[in-house]
């Protein structure tokens, strides 16, 4: 009988089987359903289990009460069934229960093919593993094993028969084959009431990201003028991506906003970058053009070798105070522009880059030049090689050899421009020679006497030669550098063009490493005193009249009181005969964690310092301020940071900075931060996460100057945390230039899933403001 031959051999054992059905039917549940995949095993036996079996095996076969039929992966239970053999398909009607794939599917009437996966159910409720997602319909069409379309039907990630949100569609088409979901005709409703309605919306089906309209964000921008933004993601492919992002602002006009991201792999090796652009044609308020470009790559062209560049502008001095939404941008005053290749190989190394700063200047400047942000030399460009060896005969060796062309920044500014009132113009003129430009209105006299370097040429060459000493317990480390330098000017400093400079420096560093055991807190640990003495000799060189192209003092802390240079930069080496003693003691846990550790430092000098950036300084002290620093984890709830500087001469502290961190629990968090500088700030930090009721989470932070006794930047923000959506509120203000400040305020619904609606964007200002702040709804992305 050709029907009954059709059958798989598997299938006809199965069915020959069925008058066993009562008895088998127990142990049938008690197995476990099978791991869940997309693809139906075409040789899995169809196994059907009834009351009351009639038919032909080989064609039909009709089920009555009780019915359970088993497919693969495919599982339904049913009133009365019809499976034909030759069609492979089953009908079915009466509390059908199906499981398809670990979905699960509830309705009156079935027609499913078990070879394709087509069929359709009618009335039916409906619920998908992947992400919990449920609903119910008129009608569920099965296009395959991966595609169904739900006709005028609900979707929604709560859970039971009333939820919180969901949505309607005439058609909902779910492919979770390519993790989307598209509906048409839908209406977003949340607590019953219609929130939001669209002829058409497209999601993920698992929350990974995908092509389609994001929500839009409706909000103040940073002086609180209103603003919508839509924008649209491309998921070009796994990795490149862009997304483009029309922001209509009522006050200034529409702004186009576009970031393309990218990832791969060519002959040569890995790439990676970014881009971001902002145009806004024709400010209302500014009557200009304005705009952003941000862009950085890095790619490996062959093994050793790589290439990139980080290109920053703007188009006025303006564009972060008026545009940006965080204190971060808005605090960023010089731009970098660079161009870099880099080459690597096992002991030496070679780097080329061209360098260039824009930098964005304070209005408040003219009036206090206290606000004027310094003109950095841009490097046009600068050329690094760098070789060296460990352990050659014992000795460590390294040579560096740098050489760069300097132009002053000014030359490619954006200061202030020209100004037709000849006191403003006079101003700017003053205010760019206070930073080393020469004016850009060249109507404006230069005073008699006056020095401007513009450009120059210096050429660094410095190699050491060290022999560590390293035993159980105890190193001793001697080491031999020496500095090089040259420079050419194109125009006379100091009535020179050329200067030189050839000057050795000598160290030792040497410590010793004491074990105990010990307790802290009650536990065991071992406990370590760590001293170490540090000598530097280098011979004194006038330097006063040098160029000064790259070169700061050093911040004064533990890593730099351990260095031979107190200067960072290559155009000042310090003149020194000096001792520094620390000491250091650990607290280490059996499994290897630093529970706690304190350590103590100062520098002794056998000659006092000569060399200086400012001429006029001097240094009558023989010894540096006393540092002293402890840090650790207290307990598993509480993390501590503390740094002091101590002028022991003058018993007074200098600087400090008390961190402490207390997170006893999930979404507890408690930090306070005190930081001071004599004569420059003294300010407190204060942030949290904290719940406040049954679902409710609060956020705030206050970083507040006692010394100019004015708030710097707050936060404070409110979070509840339904079964299935989030909503958040709250609002920022932070300061933006000298004279203004911003107010943004922010509310957000998110629907756990499906999007995210509202204005603002609150994750972002928690996760920067709040160290150690951790999402309510984990699990639905960042």
């Amino acid at each position: 009988m050709t029907g009954f031959q059709a059958l798989h051999a598997p299938r006809r054992r199965a069915l020959a089987l069925t008058a066993m059905a009562a008895a088998v039917a127990g142990a049938a549940h008690a197995q476990s359903p099978a791991p869940r995949h997309l693809e139906e095993d075409p040789n899995a036996p169809v196994v059907v289990k009834a009351e009351e079996i009639t038919g032909r095996p080989e064609r039909q076969v009709n089920l009555e009460r009780d019915v359970e039929m088993t497919h693969g992966q495919t599982r339904l239970k049913a009133d009365t069934a019809c499976f034909k053999a030759v069609e492979d398909e089953v009908t079915a009607s009466g509390h059908i229960e199906m499981q398809r794939f670990g979905d699960k599917y509830t309705g009156q009437q079935l027609q499913l093919n078990l070879d394709s996966g087509a069929g359709w159910v009618l009335g039916p409720a409906y619920h998908l593993v992947q992400n919990n997602a449920q609903g119910k319909a008129a009608r569920i069409d099965f296009i395959n094993d991966e595609q169904a379309v739900v006709v005028n039907g609900t979707y929604s990630t709560c859970e039971g028969t009333n939820p919180d949100w969901y949505l309607t569609a005439s058609t909902l088409r779910l492919d979770q084959g390519r993790d989307v979901g598209v509906a048409s005709g839908t209406v977003v409703y949340f607590k019953g009431v219609p929130i939001i309605g669209t002829p058409g919306m497209s999601f993920s089906l698992s929350g990974a990201r995908r092509s389609g309209w994001l929500p839009p964000s409706v909000g103040f921008g940073s002086k609180g003028n209103g603003e919508i933004t839509l924008p649209y993601y491309f998921n070009i492919a796994p990795n490149r991506d862009l997304t483009l992002a029309p922001r209509f602002m009522l006050s200034r006009g529409l702004q186009i906003i576009a970031d393309g991201r990218y990832l791969g792999e060519s002959d040569g090796g890995l790439y990676q970058g970014e881009t971001q652009l902002e145009l806004l044609m024709h400010d209302k308020q500014t009557r200009t053009n304005r705009w952003l470009v941000n862009s950085r790559h890095s790619q490996a062209i062959a093994a050793g070798w790589s290439y990139g560049w980080n290109l920053r502008g703007v188009s006025d001095n303006q564009y972060p105070s008026d545009f940006s939404k965080s204190v971060n941008n808005s605090a960023e005053r010089q731009l970098l522009r660079e161009l870099r290749t880099d080459y690597v190989s096992p002991y030496w190394s070679l780097s080329a880059r061209a360098q260039q700063f824009q930098v964005l200047q304070d209005p408040a400047a003219l009036s206090n030049t206290a606000a004027a942000v310094p003109v950095p030399y841009d490097r046009l460009p600068q050329v690094n090689l760098h070789a060296g060896r460990y352990d050659v005969g014992g000795f460590d060796w390294s040579v560096d050899l740098d050489a760069t062309r300097f132009v002053r920044g000014c030359s490619a500014r954006n200061l202030f421009g020209t100004s037709a009132d000849p006191v403003e113009a006079a101003r700017i003129a003053q205010l760019e020679l206070a930073l080393g430009c020469r004016p850009l209105d060249r109507s404006q006299p230069v005073p008699q006497g006056t020095q401007i370097l513009e450009r120059g040429n210096r050429m660094v060459l410095m190699p050491q030669l060290s022999y560590p000493i390293v035993q159980p317990g105890w190193y001793v480390t001697p080491k031999l550098m020496l500095n090089a330098a040259t420079y050419s000017l194109d125009t006379p400093y100091n009535d020179r063009t050329a200067y030189s400079r050839v000057l050795p420096t000598f160290s030792l560093d040497s410590g010793l490493v004491f074990e105990r055991d010990a307790h802290l807190l009650g536990l065991p640990v071992t406990q370590t005193l760590e001293p170490r003495l540090y000598y530097v000799y280098t011979p004194y060189k006038d330097q006063k009249d040098f160029p000064n192209f790259d070169t700061a003092e050093a911040g004064f802390n533990f890593a730099q009181i351990f260095t031979e240079n107190r200067f960072i930069g290559s155009d000042r080496i310090s003149d020194a005969n000096q001792v520094t003693a620390a000491v250091v003691s650990r607290f280490i846990e059996p499994t290897g964690a630093e529970r706690l550790r304190l350590a103590l430092g100062q520098r002794f000098y056998i000659h006092k310092q000569r060399v200086f950036l400012d001429p006029n300084a001097s240094s009558g002290s023989s010894r540096s301020d006393l540092l002293l620093a402890a840090s650790g984890r207290v307990t598993q709830a509480w993390n501590f940071d503390s740094a002091v500087q101590y002028e022991a001469n003058a018993r007074r502290v200098y600087a400090s900075n008390y961190g402490v961190q207390w997170q006893p629990g999930e979404k507890k968090v408690i930090n306070a931060e005190y930081r001071y500088q004599r004569d420059s700030f003294r300010n407190v930090d204060l942030s949290s996460q904290w719940p406040l009721a049954k679902r409710w989470y609060g956020v705030a932070r206050a970083s507040y100057s006692l010394r100019d006794r004015k708030l710097l930047e707050s936060l404070i923000g409110l979070e509840y945390k339904a079964d299935c959506w989030v909503f958040r509120m709250g609002a920022q203000r932070f300061v933006t230039a000298a004279r203004t400040t911003s107010t943004p305020m922010f509310f957000q619904l998110e629907l756990n899933g499906l999007s995210k609606l509202g204005f603002g964007n609150p994750l972002e200002s928690f996760y920067r403001s709040i160290p150690g702040y951790s999402r309510v709804n984990d699990g639905f992305g960042r």
